[in-house]
């Protein structure tokens, strides 16, 4: 089903590596297969429905979450390096040596923090952006130049859209969980909070509701660049290969393009994320704020203080979770949905 296949681009490519993981399994999951897979059983052709789907597309997530957590941990703790610290100091860290401190001085399962509160975020966020895609697309084929048979053009500008609107929608109603999840991932040898719950009480009671939003701004402004880098490389791409080798395996090409489709889009953004996570850490624990003059002060203010180079800091355990990422998600999301259709009862 088409539709299945664009919501999953749109409720996953605000994640960059992860989105585009998703993407390409949900894609590959509506393509049409080659000649000799349509004379297989029936039943294998048989559709998910929207719950089977949605459940599908969140444990997929968070099994691929959760693997990779120490990757996304190694690269929060990159990112926030310098707004605290002197800057001089960070310049010989590498991945190994910050793996080493994290399980010297605070255990190995310290890779997994705030993870819990990252698989609450995912399916929430799924199900909105899934439901927000839907009405955002009904809503734009009732503009003029976009109607259902307004041609390719049309259909690839609904698309993008209705995949922005709705990963706006989304971040917006889940941001709190995002913001909660970086805070428990920064902390290291001193634990202010303590949990989702203590978390979520010591921001409002600290720094008031608002705090809950700190650096909303900056991923409201990486969703449609996001998106729309991700589309672009994936289809792109695809294209391309499908001409040039038309054999292929579907899988093959779906992981290859989703996982190069996930490094240009986190190439692309992660500089607003990386100022993005510097401001949801603005006040936390108490601490005195570092950046006082909004989004593109805070980029100013770190490219004097950390060159350009500091925009990046931590892009290297992004790209080595993109691969990993994209290959569980596909087989997860792949395997659900067989057991799920086996489930369902017949028409």
């Amino acid at each position: 089903m088409q539709t299945e296949a664009r919501v999953g681009m749109a409720a996953a490519t605000m994640d960059g590596g992860g989105g585009a993981a998703a993407a390409a399994a949900r894609r590959y999951a509506t393509q049409p297969q080659p000649q000799k897979q349509q004379a297989q059983p029936q039943l294998q052709h048989h559709q998910l429905g929207t719950v089977p789907h949605l459940l599908a597309g969140g444990v997929a997530g968070a099994v691929s979450k959760t693997c990779t957590a120490p990757l996304a941990r190694l690269t929060i703790l990159f990112q926030v390096q310098g707004m605290h610290s002197d800057v001089a100091t960070m310049r010989n860290t590498s991945i190994w040596r910050e793996a080493s401190r994290v399980v010297c001085e605070e255990g190995f399962r310290a890779f997994w923090k705030g993870n819990l509160v990252t698989i609450a975020h995912r399916l929430p966020y799924s199900s909105i952006s899934f439901y927000a895609y839907e009405r955002y697309k009904n809503l734009l084929h009732m503009l003029p130049g976009l109607e259902k048979n307004g041609g390719f053009g049309a259909d690839v500008g609904v698309r993008l859209l209705g995949g922005g609107l709705s990963g706006i929608t989304a971040a917006s109603m889940t941001y709190p969980l995002d913001l909660v999840r970086t805070r428990l991932a920064a902390q290291t040898n001193t634990a202010y909070y303590r949990g989702i719950s203590h978390a979520l009480y010591a921001i409002c009671r600290d720094e008031g509701v608002r705090g809950l939003y700190k650096g909303l701004g900056a991923t409201l402004l990486g969703v449609g660049p996001s998106i729309a880098v991700s589309f672009s490389v994936y289809e792109t791409l695809r294209s391309h290969w499908q001409i040039e080798r038309p054999y292929d395996s579907p899988v093959l090409i779906s992981l290859a393009c989703g996982s190069l489709s996930g490094i240009a889009s986190s190439t692309f953004t992660f500089p607003l994320d990386l100022v993005r996570r510097r401001m949801q850490l603005e006040g936390a624990a108490g601490r005195a704020r570092v950046y006082q003059t909004g989004l593109f002060g805070t980029f100013g203010h770190i490219v004097r203080t950390e060159g350009f180079r500091g925009l990046y800091r931590g892009i290297l355990p992004e790209y080595c979770k993109v691969v990993p990422g994209v290959g569980i998600v596909f087989m997860t999301y792949e395997m659900l949905k067989a057991i799920l259709t086996g489930l369902e009862p017949d028409d």
